[in-house]
């Protein structure tokens, strides 16, 4: 690539440059910049410890040659004062990256390693004497950056003369491409400026805003990291934020359960409340950054969440971030929480939230750069796509990322049918499309449906993407160029994702938006923080009870607990910082006090892999928990997975049962079964709190331990919440949105994205707990449906009643479910599909009736010849439950 800066001589090192803008009109060439190498804008820019605030560090160029060359200096001496900073993770160690730097015959620097002289995201200047000829004697300054050992990169350059002013300087984020220069012009435009009034239809003032834009602005204002235009007053902002259960990678927040804990809330209307809080914290963080002038990554206020994916194989190590198995439990959690994100105030939102990932994906992470998928049509629209067009036509989801893999062998960020004839024309799509992380990359160097990244840009675009996540969107000015795309395509991406900021009163002053004082005191709110221990108590699962749980404090003098996870912040992928996070032991200790004695020991190591963190245990400490546990009236194991190495998004652990992020075995580690078959044979009683993002396999733990919770990734106040379960403060009753098996064997082939035998709705098998089980410390008795009517159209709501008693002594939430059953399909249909549900509360001893509307056309399913979804005339089954394997009440429905 070869880039060109353009500017006067004498232009002072630390004022802010916009080459964009007048490089036409200078026509004074001082920098020239070439080589072998890419120019990238970095995300965590404002991270850089010791960075000037002069936005040397917000962009890089980064190869394996680059030459720089300041043409014009008269003969002297000068001095080169060179900013870098090591930001990459693959470097993130000294001896990784390794540059040598020359100005002609003189080193600069000789095996520079960014990482061993100033760490990483730190700032870094070398500073070096050199001694210039004139121009026409050996020609212009140059200085030349090689790569050693990785890659080469600096971010700015300045040069000072002997008395110390800079005559000439250069920032990455400042390089014009030579070729693309057309693209710096800028328009004449006629008539009033409306874009700045928000009293004119919005429309009209994107319109009027992108009119004004040069091509390169345009452009620019496409990939995440968008930069200011300070000639219109457009400030930077950076698109790149998530909020999968709390403001996330950005400090402090209130951290919810993860996702897959709060689907086994079964509650909407909680999930809607965590929506609320969260973009509440968005606001009070987003005003205080614009208050210290930051515009880094995270900082903005479109959230890239929730992950609305199905989590069809318990393999999968994003399927923590997902909201399970099912479908309808999948779209309704996404809906209410997108709800609770975006507000509805009738002009702003609040925040705005983002679908992902579009469509078809859920593993492996290992090939989910090139993969392809062949989805039966029937799974495409009864499976992978209902809970996407809920968040569309529903919830009116501000966003849509694609996903990296492709469908049809079309990859999705180049999707036309998938981005504008499903999306956006099927289905009424009107927010903006954004690719995942470097999927527009994948497009050419890992996909090969595209030869260049001119191409690529193109295909995404003319598809119907209109933001990307990366940086490839830059050689867009080339497929201007080229031909292969026209500008309009460019407008009519950018109207969309200008669309985003105006949406959220970005350009409007702040008296007019409802949010802009909301405080810093919102974040880790005492409301806030109480909803987070709320929803962990709810999200929790009691699997197994033979009359251990409640514990009774009164009657216990010493608990041993035991598992590392007992003592770590159990938080899920993608999470903010609790200022104090409540492990479980923290829970633990705090609820029994000063009255009972707790001892706590590692026990066993979460994998009997030694390079797995946290694997540390020894077996002096093993060998002394386990004589301890003889002592203790009751002893608490907690154990499970961890959502950093063991399940996370492409982790690079591989180890037996593991592999980069997923399971090749859904088993529990054999190292963890040894200790609690241990733990059995001292005949005291042991409660089994497994913490994982996903469904475990453990037959011999579901036989033999007496008392087993599932608690997920519990979040910031779950230590509590666990506690509150464990004795009795609080009556379990989460539900499982994923199905528990047996064994691995009992499971397809991770990589068939065929739906046969998957999930409750196509498991042919025995589950070990079934999807939506989960016990309580109290009974529940279903009495029979009450229908308002045996007969209804496809067009109709069928109202029932399903009166719930309470028949054990204490109060209790239970979960009401409604499957329907296809008894005379003339198509093969699920074995049953969940159609309502509702969390209730039933105090002791009495009944309440739960009341159901639910639209006939939830019993379709997708006609193969009709390409359309079908209600079949015939009579289906309602079944009314505690979970999908405990059916209490049946009623036939006829459909006419």
């Amino acid at each position: 690539m070869r880039f060109i800066f353009l500017l006067p001589l004498v232009a002072a090192c630390l004022m802010p440059l916009h080459a964009d803008e007048t490089a036409l009109s200078t026509g004074n060439k001082s920098f020239i910049v070439v080589g072998d190498f890419t120019h990238i804008r970095l995300r965590g820019h404002a991270k850089i410890e010791g960075a000037p605030d002069d936005g040397s560090y917000k962009e890089e160029v980064n190869g394996a040659s680059i030459v720089a060359k300041v043409i014009g200096l008269p003969a002297g001496t000068y001095t080169a004062v060179i900013d870098f900073a090591e930001t990459d993770k693959l470097f993130k160690a000294p001896g990784r990256r390794l540059m040598k730097i020359t100005s002609g015959d003189t080193v600069l620097a000789d095996n520079l390693d960014l990482f061993a002289v100033a760490g990483f995201e730190k700032a870094y200047q070398l500073k070096a004497t050199i001694t210039h000829q004139d121009d026409t004697i050996l020609g212009p300054l140059v200085i030349t950056f090689t790569g050693v050992q990785g890659t080469a990169k600096f971010n700015a350059i300045h040069i000072l003369d002997a008395q110390g002013t800079c005559v000439a300087s250069v920032k990455a984020g400042d390089l014009v491409e030579v070729d693309d220069a057309f693209a710096l012009k800028i328009p004449q435009v006629s008539g009033p400026v409306i874009y700045t009034d928000p009293d004119q239809p919005m429309d009209a003032r994107i319109d009027d805003l992108i009119e004004r834009m040069s091509l390169s602005e345009k452009v620019k204002q496409l990939m995440n990291a968008a930069p200011a235009i300070h000639r219109l007053n457009v400030p930077e902002y950076d698109y790149a934020n998530e909020c999968l259960h709390g403001v996330a990678l950005n400090g402090k927040a209130t951290v919810f359960p993860q996702a897959i804990g709060m689907a086994a809330t079964w509650d909407e209307e909680k999930m809607r409340q965590v929506g609320e809080a969260i973009s509440l914290e968005a606001r009070a963080k987003y005003n205080e950054a614009q208050r210290e002038g930051m515009h880094a990554s995270g900082q903005g206020l479109n959230f890239w969440s929730p992950n609305i994916n199905i989590f069809r194989d318990p393999r999968w190590g994003r399927g923590q971030e997902t909201y399970g198995e099912d479908p309808f439990l999948t779209g309704r959690m996404g809906v209410n929480f997108i709800e609770g994100i975006q507000g509805n105030d009738p002009h702003y939102l609040v925040a705005m939230a983002c679908a992902k990932h579009f469509a078809v994906h859920s593993g492996p992470e290992m090939g989910r750069g090139h993969f392809n998928v062949d989805p039966d049509s029937r799974d495409l629209y009864e499976t992978y796509l209902p809970q996407f067009q809920a968040a569309v036509e529903e919830a009116h989801v501000g966003g849509v990322m694609t996903s990296y893999n492709s469908i049809y062998h079309v990859p999705n960020a180049a999707n036309p049918w998938l981005l504008t004839d499903l999306l956006r024309n099927s289905w009424g799509f009107a927010g903006y499309i954004v690719s995942d992380n470097v999927a527009v990359a994948h497009l050419y160097l890992e996909e090969h449906y595209a030869k260049t990244d001119v191409e690529a840009c193109a295909y995404a675009i003319k598809a119907g993407l209109n933001l990307e996540d990366g940086n490839v969107f830059r050689a867009l000015t080339k497929s201007v160029r080229q031909g292969l795309v026209s500008e309009k395509e460019i407008d009519a991406a950018l109207h969309h994702v200008l669309a985003i900021r105006f949406r959220l009163g970005l350009f409007d002053p702040p008296e007019r938006v409802p949010w802009s004082n909301t405080p810093m005191t919102e974040v880790e709110s005492p409301e806030h923080l109480e909803l987070a221990r709320t929803m962990a108590r709810e999200s929790i699962v009691l699997l197994k009870n033979d009359h251990v749980l409640p514990l009774d404090k009164a009657k216990l003098q010493h608990l041993v607990v035991m598992g590392v996870n007992a003592q770590v912040p159990l938080l899920g992928n993608y999470n903010g910082t609790p200022g104090k996070p409540i492990t479980i032991l923290d829970g633990i200790k705090t609820e029994v006090g000063d009255a009972v004695k707790v001892d706590y020991f590692e026990g066993a190591p979460l994998t009997s892999d030694p390079k797995m963190p946290q694997n540390d245990v020894s077996p002096e400490d093993s060998k002394t928990a386990l004589e301890a546990a003889k002592t203790a009236d009751v002893i608490i194991y907690v154990g499970g997975l961890n959502s950093t190495e063991l399940e996370s998004e492409s982790s690079g652990y591989e180890s037996p049962g593991f592999s980069h992020g997923d399971r090749t075995a859904i088993e529990l580690p054999a190292v963890q079964e040894k200790l609690l078959q241990d733990l059995q044979a001292t005949d005291k009683p042991v409660v089994f709190v497994n913490c994982s993002g996903s469904a475990m396999a453990m037959p011999w733990e579901a036989a033999q331990i007496p008392a087993i919770i599932q608690a997920w990734y519990p979040g910031g106040q779950g230590g509590a919440a666990v506690a509150d379960v464990l004795f009795g403060n609080y009556n379990p009753a989460g539900r499982l949105p994923v199905t528990f098996y047996e064994k691995t064997s009992d499971l397809p082939d991770f990589s068939d994205y065929r739906m046969a035998n998957r999930t409750y709705r196509y498991f042919s098998g025995k589950a070990l707990f079934p999807f939506g089980f989960g016990l309580s410390y109290t009974t529940f008795a279903y009495q029979p449906i009450v229908p308002q009517t045996s007969t209804v159209t496809a067009k109709d709501t069928l109202h029932l009643t399903v009166p719930v008693k309470n028949t054990g002594d204490r109060d209790g939430d239970e979960v009401v479910q409604v499957y329907v059953h296809h008894k005379n399909s003339s198509v093969p249909q699920p074995i049953r599909s969940l159609v309502a549900f509702k969390r209730v509360m039933v105090p002791k001893g009495e009944s309440v009736k739960v009341d159901f509307d639910i639209p006939v056309e939830r019993f379709h399913y997708w006609s193969v010849e009709k390409k359309a979804y079908v209600v079949e005339s015939g009579a289906d089954e309602i079944q009314v439950g505690a979970s999908s394997g405990d059916i209490r009440q049946t009623s036939t429905v006829t459909v006419q």
